[in-house]
């Protein structure tokens, strides 16, 4: 079997898969480009392509309709936004996917967001960096900070990324709120976190984490009224999607102090556009989308999709189908 690999892939997986298939990579990682859908039908049926593995670069239902050798589709991500499951199902092309590949990067850096926006950690660094430590004792009165310990963290979202959060969070003393309808609550009472409604995790905590999915139910989640219920000394962290937190309250909390403070690495667009208003203000802490970008998250991703890769390639039912429709056809 031939396929045409365009996510990042780890070198050894890789040379793996070259052991049982005709391997064709072109990591967007390194052309730093994304395949027109033009191309990439032109390329699966002149190419003999039947393995289409992606990260960023999009399958819509045109290469579906029009690819007739391909046979799997492989997004080596959590959530699949980008490729047209319907349609492959329609077509009778197989989809899986890597859920989780990156929960532990993503949690990783939301605590070490809490952290650094505490702490103050970015303008410590640029008052060191720019020369601007003068006076010895100034940073003792600007850049006084708070602790993790003994504060109440909501977790909102209860997946594989808040899970991870929650069991990080563990080593901080910290008591932990989780707001999650579609999971139950003795799960989450098995990690030592508290069950509860959403806007008694917005009153109650110190700190509020967003790991849930964008989904009809919780775009604008955490709307004007909800933000309203949060303490002033309190925290939000967003490093799941923008589309949950409503922009203009958030902002508008923010400016008029109305919380302590907030972190960002989920935007409306990406880059940000200038007329942000995050970015006018001086209590907040801002990445550029890096929460999944780790060495490890490529090298399990990579790991992940190779197997199945290979599970499919032998005959066998590979483990994260996202259309197992498709498979039952197939072995029939």
């Amino acid at each position: 079997m031939k396929a045409l690999i365009l996510a990042p892939f780890y070198p050894t997986v890789l040379e793996r898969l070259k052991q049982s298939l005709e391997i064709i990579y072109e990591s967007w990682t390194d052309t730093r480009r994304l395949v027109p859908q033009k191309e990439l039908i032109d390329r699966i049926q002149k190419q003999d392509i039947e393995i289409v593995v992606v990260e960023a670069d999009f399958v819509l239902r045109e290469v579906f309709e029009k690819a007739a050798k391909l046979k799997l589709v492989g997004a080596c991500r959590g959530n699949v936004n980008q490729v047209d499951v319907a349609a492959a199902t329609e077509h009778g092309v197989l989809v899986v996917n890597t859920p989780a590949r990156n929960a532990i990067a993503v949690a990783e850096l939301t605590i070490g967001l809490m952290l650094a926006v505490v702490r103050h950690i970015p303008a410590a660094h640029q008052m060191v960096s720019s020369g601007g430590w003068v006076d010895p004792t100034a940073p003792y009165f600007t850049l006084c900070g708070t602790e993790l310990a003994e504060k109440t963290i909501g977790i909102v979202g209860f997946g594989a990324i808040g899970q991870q959060v929650a069991k990080r969070l563990s080593a901080f003393e910290t008591s932990i709120l989780v707001y999650d309808p579609y999971v139950d609550p003795e799960k989450i009472e098995e990690v030592g976190a508290r069950a509860v409604e959403l806007d008694e995790l917005m009153q109650q905590s110190d700190f509020v984490t967003i790991h849930c999915p964008t989904v009809p139910e919780t775009v604008g989640l955490i709307s004007a009224q909800r933000i309203a219920l949060m303490k002033p000394t309190a925290y939000l962290v967003n490093t799941a999607s923008a589309a949950v937190v409503n922009r203009e309250a958030i902002a508008k909390a923010l400016r008029e102090r109305r919380i302590a403070g907030a972190a960002f690495d989920v935007y409306d667009t990406w880059p940000v556009q200038a007329e942000d208003p995050l970015l006018k203000l001086n209590n907040v802490i801002l990445t550029p989308h890096i929460g999944g970008v780790t060495n490890e998250s490529v090298a399990r991703h990579s790991l992940m999709m190779a197997e199945d890769i290979e599970r499919f390639a032998r005959g066998q039912r590979p483990k994260n189908v996202l259309n197992p429709q498709v498979w039952e056809r197939v072995v029939r």
